[in-house]
């Protein structure tokens, strides 16, 4: 609460407080509009990778795929200081009673002792996989937010930060194991989501669908007719985006069509009412069509890497694609490069010319400047990120001979 009102959300004598917002020279802050920049993004930016322990256990069942995993992300105020990242990714578990996901079942095979107290409490979680890859820089949803909330208003001037949220409610099936079953993300839990976003982030900190829609019927015809707002009217806000479509989408608009009163913008294609964000993950087939929705006003975001392919093999085919692209949010797991050295790699994925953003190249105006879009960054001390013994990045371990396959439809990326 005490955050809130210091945000600039109405106190209780019923004054609002304006929110301070230092800005660029006004010939880019008033020129240029949140669609027409492009930032780095990280990929599940709240991820630590599991102890040794925990890796080998794994490996004896999954094999080289656990390689996919090994990755790990800084918290996310030293992501936004130290790694220019200005787009995050969570992955939410709904747990309406607290607990669910207390005691992941490979940290109790492995003797790690009992998980933090904060998992006994109620409230949505962020994880990657429950029982077998549960380890968090921020673990709800109300701890994620409130530090990007705290980073926010001591460094107003940022870029809006959008912030992905991927919907996780499937079952984990692999041989005998009895995972958890988590909660479903029902109508109820997308309403305790959104209610944990506005308990973190006042109205005047969200770029909301209302917002964009204004007067119009639907989203998208906000999108097609006003487009998006300036910088200058959008420093130091963030948007929320939802990573899933399908049944999530739906079960999301349900008595929100036009996604009124919703803070969260859906992952919808051209053409529908809901349309303004579109998730396209393939740069290197999309990014002609990527291009094209940049061109056309819509937000999209893609992925540099994945699966910690593109880093171990020092391919930047993907990477090159993405930026070229426009998509303003270019999502990677190697914003520094000290995170591919692990695998003997030089990988990074950075925005040209070292800014913390640049100009679209699909659709910036003349005014556009890189150097001024940004200017909060400073390097970390190396190495970076500093974590705890139990979540360094592991190297390529080959996998503990006899690996006995192990039927199931485990699904361990994403």
């Amino acid at each position: 609460m005490v955050l809130a009102l210091l945000a600039g959300v109405v106190l209780n004598v019923g004054l609002v407080v304006p929110r301070p917002v230092a800005s660029a020279p006004a010939g880019v802050d008033d020129a240029v509009h949140l669609n027409q920049v492009q930032v780095i993004g990280s990929h599940n930016s709240y991820h630590l990778a599991a102890s040794a322990s925990e890796t080998a256990l794994r490996r004896q069942f999954i094999g080289a795929a656990d390689d996919d995993l090994q990755y790990t992300h800084a918290p996310l105020d030293q992501q936004f200081s130290h790694q220019k990242v200005r787009q995050i990714e969570l992955d939410l578990f709904a747990d309406a009673d607290g607990g669910r996901y207390a005691t992941p079942l490979i940290r109790s095979a492995t003797g790690g002792g009992p998980h933090d107290p904060a998992m006994e409490e109620p409230g949505t979680k962020v994880l990657h996989v429950q029982d077998v890859d549960y380890r968090s820089n921020c673990l709800s949803l109300v701890a994620c937010l409130t530090t990007v909330k705290e980073w926010s208003d001591a460094n107003p001037s940022h870029l809006p930060i959008a912030i992905l949220l991927e919907f996780k409610d499937s079952p984990l099936v692999l041989g005998d194991f009895d995972f958890v079953e988590p909660e479903p993300f029902d109508a109820a839990a997308f309403q305790t989501v959104d209610d944990e976003i506005r308990g973190v982030f006042g109205e005047d900190s969200i770029i909301s669908p209302d917002d964009l829609r204004g007067t119009h019927p639907t989203v998208e015809a906000g999108v097609l007719n006003n487009g998006w707002p300036t910088l200058a009217a959008s420093r130091g806000q963030v948007i929320f985006l939802m990573d899933n479509g399908g049944g999530y989408r739906t079960t999301y608009l349900e008595g929100h069509p036009n996604l009124e009163g919703r803070p969260i913008f859906t992952n919808a294609g051209p053409g529908q009412p809901d349309a303004a964000f579109v998730k396209m993950n393939d740069a290197k087939t999309d990014a002609a069509a990527i291009a094209d929705l940049v061109e056309a006003g819509y937000l999209v975001r893609t992925r540099a890497d994945a699966d910690t392919h593109e880093a171990r093999a020092e391919d930047t085919t993907t990477r090159e694609a993405a930026l070229a692209s426009g998509a303003q949010w270019v999502s990677t797991d190697y914003p520094v490069p000290e995170y591919a050295q692990a695998f003997g790699s030089d990988y990074v994925a950075e925005i040209p010319g070292g800014t913390v953003a640049r100009c679209n190249p699909v659709n910036a105006p003349p005014e556009c400047r890189d150097a001024p879009l940004d200017t909060i960054y400073s390097p970390a001390p190396r190495p970076v990120p500093t974590l705890p013994p139990t979540t360094v990045i592991a190297p390529p371990v080959p996998p503990t001979p006899p690996a006995t396959p192990v039927a199931g439809t485990a699904r361990f990326t994403g």
